[in-house]
């Protein structure tokens, strides 16, 4: 029998002599990799929950590869010079970086022109954990519980105010979702900063902020904040006896910043399937999860393409929100 002219046979070996050669690269590079150090660009300044996250992720994955992982703080523009870093590096496995919430999924919908499209621009390696806000109030306000919050803020519409690091940031999308579900009516006032949105709250100048765990423990802890709730859908275990929002009766309501690992575009499989499993390896030791749940993060594993898969989900939902509060790019 002939396949276009050929016998099927020689089709056959000629295939299969074709698949050995494309192969012979690929577990070439997976052997080989890697080399040499490894750059890991971090967006925030050192010392927070995400930079010793990836200190942490960094120090255990070069144990693993026999070659240094160097973590490399590369601060400012809300994260987007760290990502153009990443995004225009060359896809040899080199050059990773550690991302989350807002330079993916939150800055496109902020800014008119990034230098880099979260869609496009990178491979996805690791979602890596997720980490809540805390509901706080300032003390003096009469209030005691979520719920005892949304009535009053239904009884006094436009007098409760609420702060924010800025237009269009995580804490300022948790608020208003958190406004669409309860159907509360409170004031947004955006600071140049969350640290002055928290001096605020203590100081009584606004009522309400939303603020990751990390910074509102040594208040809730100091009695100058009065928490009312954490925003994720399970309890924070340094806080166990505070409700989340959604038991408090208000199902619907989740809100969690979350982590990912990322590398430039087009990214060899084999290198991101290495670094997958190593840094997953990392997020399900226990001492480092414990080391993290007390910062308040739920760290987890993903897959490369079930972490590109919750990304894309989540452009879309917070695209949503941003078009439903009449946010324009910037």
């Amino acid at each position: 029998m002939t396949v276009f002219g050929k016998p099927l046979r020689a089709r056959f070996a000629g295939a299969a002599l074709l698949a050995i050669a494309s192969a012979v690269p690929v577990l070439a590079l997976a052997q080989s990799y890697p080399s040499r150090p490894i750059k890991m660009v971090v967006p925030f300044a050192a010392g927070g929950s995400v930079d010793v996250l990836g200190r942490v992720i960094a120090d255990k994955v070069s144990l693993a590869l026999g070659q240094p992982v160097v973590a490399d703080n590369r601060i400012g523009a809300n994260g987007t010079i760290a990502h153009q870093m990443v995004a225009s590096a060359p896809p040899d496995g080199y050059t990773i970086g550690m991302s989350g919430t807002s330079p993916l999924v939150l800055a496109p919908h902020q800014y008119k022109s990034l230098p880099y499209d979260s869609r496009r621009d990178f491979t996805y390696l690791a979602c890596a954990g997720t980490t809540p806000f805390v509901l706080d109030v300032n003390p003096a306000l009469p209030v005691k519980n979520v719920r005892e919050l949304v009535a009053y803020a239904k009884a006094n519409p436009g007098k409760l105010n609420f702060g924010s690091a800025g237009l269009g940031n995580s804490a300022h999308l948790s608020a208003e979702l958190f406004k669409q579900v309860t159907g509360s009516d409170m004031v947004h006032v955006p600071y140049k900063g969350n640290a002055l949105a928290m001096a605020d709250l203590v100081s009584g100048q606004i009522q309400v902020l939303f603020d990751p765990v990390q910074t509102s423990l040594p208040q809730i802890r100091a009695g100058k904040v009065r928490p009312l709730a954490v925003t994720s859908k399970t309890r924070f275990a340094e806080l166990p006896d505070l409700p989340t929002v959604a038991e408090s009766g208000y199902p619907n309501y989740e809100f969690v910043v979350w982590y990912a690992f990322i590398a430039p575009a087009a990214t060899p499989a084999p290198v991101v399937a290495r670094l997958n499993s190593e840094i997953n390896k990392v997020l399900r030791d226990p001492e480092v999860k414990a080391r993290f749940a007390a910062l308040g993060a739920n760290l987890t594993e993903s897959t490369p393409g079930e972490c590109a898969n919750f990304v894309r989900s989540e452009y879309a939902q917070w695209g949503k929100l941003f078009t439903d509060l009449g946010i324009r790019p910037e």
